[in-house]
């Protein structure tokens, strides 16, 4: 059955585009001024390479943050892979684009967040679960005011 436009989809595939342009740049060119990331990711995908006690001390989710000592940084169309400092410890990983919920870089207070969702075949029910302190699109007074400074941005509130 033709659903109509999936923009929820399309716009967290070009996020995801995005932070494979900044990545690349960041491969290419190292990390300039004060930018910096803290990548928050799902160590459940199954396409995450990680060592066991890492995995085993981060199940579900992992904060990892790119600033100051990273190596090997190496950009793919589905992901990167990079090695990183855990208590004097190098350690490579692989993060696919997919595996990625949150993306910050706070020296600019940009970021991204994205929502986990189920695919159509296996979610038949269309309704969306909003936190607390998210309201449903015809409660939100003016929606198209830009977020606050600092402001994640969920795009999971305004679809049906």
């Amino acid at each position: 059955m033709d659903r109509g436009i999936d923009y929820g989809n399309l716009m967290h595939s070009a996020m995801r585009g995005l932070i494979r342009k900044v990545m690349d740049k960041i491969a290419a060119e190292g990390l300039p001024g004060a930018h910096h990331f803290f990548i928050t990711l799902n160590t459940q995908h199954p396409d995450v390479l990680m060592a066991d006690w890492l995995r085993a001390r981060y199940p579900d989710e992992i904060t990892i943050v790119v600033q100051h000592w990273f190596e090997n940084l190496e950009v793919s169309d589905d992901g990167f892979a990079i090695t990183l400092n855990f208590g004097n410890q190098p350690e490579p990983l692989y993060v696919p684009f997919d595996a990625i919920s949150t993306f910050v870089d706070p020296s600019v207070e940009f970021g991204l967040k994205f929502e986990t969702h189920l695919d159509d075949d296996e979610d038949e029910d269309d309704s969306v679960e909003l936190d607390d302190d998210e309201a449903p699109m015809e409660h939100v007074e003016d929606p198209i005011d830009p977020p606050k400074a600092g402001e994640v941005v969920s795009l999971d509130q305004f679809r049906k």
